[in-house]
């Protein structure tokens, strides 16, 4: 049952590059979800129609609202790295809670009042990802083995040897982000670094599956090893 939220605004950070096959799917999974988000695209120099894809669910202020629209912005930095996209992406939310999405992510299950509840005890809480390659569901092998049945409180990665979060799909309060910025000068794994220092200071995440996306693959997407 798709549960959304009435009463509180949440926007929703996806860094896209290229993503002209999967972006509008993820757009349109995060409406039938959120109840107009505020839509904030941050954009690495794609090469194909991403942005204007994206720009049709802009909402015109001119005509009746509709939900099939909502406010979309779209940004693009120099020097692009994930974290300074999230982190730029966090200044300029004018909500208090912030979905980092990715643009190639499709969001299946999202309960917006359970996880805003939970952020009270959580800085941040990720959900299950479900690999998707050219429409199959293929086992879940390498990465994929972290996202589970089960809650997780400051999930462990034995395979990384540290503490794991992803930002595939990751709910934050806003201001922890603009407190706890990620590190701009990584090219990956922004969200590793960031969740063993939030845990270092004695901070919690969860990792819960009754958050989920299906993830398609992509050609240069960094979490795939293998396919089947």
């Amino acid at each position: 049952m798709i549960m959304k939220n009435k009463n509180q605004k949440v926007s929703v950070v996806i860094r896209a590059k290229n993503e002209e096959r999967w972006i509008g799917h993820t757009i349109q999974s995060i409406l039938d979800f959120i109840s107009y988000p505020e839509i904030i695209v941050i954009d690495n120099d794609s090469e194909d129609r991403t942005v204007e894809i994206a720009k049709h669910f802009q909402s015109d202020p001119e005509l009746v609202t509709n939900r099939a629209y909502t406010q979309v912005r779209i940004f693009d930095i120099e020097g692009y790295t994930p974290g300074k996209a999230i982190n730029y992406g966090a200044q300029q939310a004018s909500s208090d809670y912030l979905l980092v999405i990715s643009g190639h992510c499709v969001l299946k299950q999202f309960n917006f009042d359970q996880h805003l509840n939970d952020l009270e005890d959580y800085v941040a809480i990720f959900g299950n990802q479900i690999p998707i390659w050219e429409g199959k569901k293929i086992k879940k092998r390498y990465l994929w083995t972290h996202f589970g049945h089960d809650k997780v409180v400051n999930m462990y990665s034995e395979m990384e040897e540290r503490y794991f979060l992803h930002n595939g799909a990751c709910l934050y309060k806003k201001q922890t982000l603009i407190d706890n910025p990620f590190d701009e000068n990584l090219t990956g794994k922004e969200d590793r670094y960031w969740a063993n220092k939030m845990i270092s200071d004695k901070r919690k995440i969860l990792y819960d599956p009754s958050m989920e996306v299906e993830h398609h693959y992509t050609e240069n997407g960094n979490t795939w090893k293998g396919i089947g």
